[in-house]
């Protein structure tokens, strides 16, 4: 199970930061950003394999689940 910031809404921002660069802002007078998007994974073949029962509660709420 990972509960990790979202790598593409970080890509996203990234990327809205180098068009603005390119188009001639200051890096220094960008706003910062915090993440603020999270997801939940949850590998469910890796708990089989371990005996670990992940209740159905967290596994409706996950982000991505391994089957």
């Amino acid at each position: 199970m990972a509960y990790a910031i979202d790598r593409q809404d970080v890509n996203r921002r990234f990327a809205r930061y180098i068009d603005a660069i390119f188009k001639g802002a200051k890096p220094s007078e960008l706003p910062i950003y915090q993440v603020d998007k999270y997801t939940t994974i949850i590998n469910l073949k890796a708990a089989k394999m371990q005996g670990i029962t992940i209740p159905a509660s967290l596994v409706l709420r996950a982000d991505e689940v391994i089957e």
